[in-house]
């Protein structure tokens, strides 16, 4: 499924983008905060946790959170299919490394986006959220959505997030 991606984070350049569909619209994160792309997967629920955390997966061991990146955007959510996947996020949260999953329709492709060719988030109002988004890149005559994917969540969201991946990595080291 992701032969053709290259994400070896020793040559990753700052200005190198992952695109990816969400519900048909076309959406780009930072390749460097990509840890690895699986396929998608058994989820565990998690009973008591808002609707767009989807569930846990369990990657070599280790418990992560997997967000619904379609229900957290109010967007039409499609069918799982061959294409589906879960993108494997490395995210800073507190000062801490937070590992989680976001599930996407499918991966396009590695792209450079260079810094001057990134917009500024438009201002959209004041009661309408912008500040998950990164920028705008200009690709062509078209734009590109760029995700701040920690922005995306709210504060609460962001604890509950951290909180699923500390109660993990307490348990791991209890068992070690």
């Amino acid at each position: 499924m992701t032969e053709d991606i290259d994400l070896d984070k020793d040559a990753v350049q700052s200005d190198q983008h992952l695109t990816f569909v969400l519900s048909e619209e076309e959406f780009a994160i930072p390749v460097i905060t990509i840890r690895e792309i699986i396929e998608y997967g058994h989820l565990t629920n998690v009973p008591m946790v808002p609707e767009f955390i989807q569930g846990v997966v369990n990657l070599r061991g280790n418990v992560v959170p997997v967000i619904s990146l379609a229900k957290k955007f109010g967007l039409e959510i499609c069918e799982v299919g061959k294409r589906t996947c879960i993108i494997i996020l490395d995210a800073q949260i507190e000062g801490e490394t937070v590992v989680m999953g976001v599930v996407v329709d499918k991966v396009l492709q590695v792209i450079e986006i260079p810094e001057d060719s990134i917009e500024p988030a438009p201002t959209l109002g004041a009661t309408i959220r912008t500040d998950f988004i990164k920028g705008m890149g200009r690709l062509d005559n078209n734009f590109i959505i760029i995700l701040d994917i920690v922005q995306v969540l709210s504060a609460e969201e962001i604890a509950l997030v951290h909180d699923i991946h500390k109660d993990t990595s307490v348990s791991e080291s209890i068992e070690n």
